[in-house]
């Protein structure tokens, strides 16, 4: 019983926080206000599912490996629904990430930086996989509106005679610079402004604030390394460009 009264502080800050958030857009009047709040109680029934979950697999290689696909399988069809919905998108989405996760996670564990152990592969997975889906976000979407904004540009050097991945090649290099731009900052600040959750998590889970910030920057590196090959293969193959793209929704 008293363990059900610990969450009773936890619940009534979370409630309070969704009341701001759904506060703050409906006072601008912003469109769709209620899914921020939404994605909140989806997410915390998702943690707590998961953490159910874990606690019985988190020492099992072959179970903490189902786990990161389904991880995976869950961030690819996010990603591509965010992108648009299509099966070639799937495909784009699909390689991009799992080439900059897989790449990624092989040098991490060749080289020793971090410890190849059930536990450590589904931290540092986890949170691959979750930036690698925020970049190829970020990336297909800043493709698509760059170039419906700026398809006068695109088709005067298609008249000119470049082929569709020439007259697009500019735009799709500054929208792979903006989808990387939050997890540069966030690299860039660590320690200044914010203190990174694995960083935190790692020193209320008994290691030394050292060891913490060895596996954190191994993190941020990683994230870096991940996003990077993904916005990069993301947008390259959706590059050839020979109409204009509609807005993503």
């Amino acid at each position: 019983m008293s363990e059900l009264a610990d969450f009773v502080p936890t619940l009534a800050g979370v409630g309070l926080l969704m009341t701001l958030t759904i506060a703050a857009l409906l006072a601008f009047h912003v469109p769709s206000r209620f899914p921020p709040a939404l994605a909140i109680l989806r997410g915390a029934a998702q943690l707590a599912a998961v953490s159910f979950i874990l606690s019985g697999v988190i020492t099992s290689p072959l179970w903490v490996g189902v786990a990161l696909l389904l991880m995976f399988a869950v961030a690819l069809v996010s990603a591509t629904r965010r992108v648009g919905w299509s099966w070639p998108h799937l495909a784009v989405v699909g390689g991009s990430m799992a080439a900059g996760i897989t790449a990624t996670l092989l040098i991490i564990f060749a080289t020793g930086a971090i410890g190849f152990t059930p536990r450590y592969a589904l931290a540092i997975g986890g949170i691959v996989i979750g930036n690698a889906m925020t970049v190829a976000v970020l990336a297909g979407r800043r493709f698509a509106e760059s170039v419906h904004d700026h398809w006068e540009e695109v088709e005067g050097w298609l008249a000119l005679g470049a082929s569709p991945r020439q007259a697009t090649l500019d735009l799709a290099r500054r929208s792979v610079h903006a989808a990387l731009i939050p997890a540069t900052d966030q690299t860039k600040t660590t320690g200044l402004v914010t203190l990174p959750g694995a960083f935190v998590g790692a020193i209320f889970g008994g290691i030394s604030p050292l060891e913490a910030g060895r596996f954190q920057i191994v993190v941020l590196a990683a994230i870096m390394a991940a996003g990077s090959v993904t916005a990069v293969l993301v947008v390259a193959q959706l590059a050839p460009v020979r109409v204009r793209p509609a807005l993503p929704q």
